[in-house]
């Protein structure tokens, strides 16, 4: 999935652009802050990318309690 989005993404701009915009980001920040932003990008995308596991997880969870509770609630009716 992510592939497939960096691919729509990168798909306007030509080899010559992404230098031009390299070296604008150099010029700006320094060789030596650029490592620590990248570690920080790096990081946050982690972050997000955890926690959108855990929300899918509860909400996976949620749903698998919800449907054993149907179920038990469906059997004690039928005894």
């Amino acid at each position: 999935m992510f592939l497939g989005l960096n691919l729509l993404l990168l798909e306007g701009i030509s080899a010559g652009e992404l230098i031009f915009v390299f070296l604008v980001v150099l010029l700006f920040f320094g060789s030596k802050s650029i490592p620590k932003m990248a570690r920080t990008l790096g990081r946050g995308m982690r972050q997000l990318r955890d926690a959108s596991q855990q929300i899918q997880d509860d909400i996976q969870s949620a749903a698998f309690d919800d449907e054993s509770n149907s179920l038990k609630s469906t059997k004690k009716k039928t005894d």
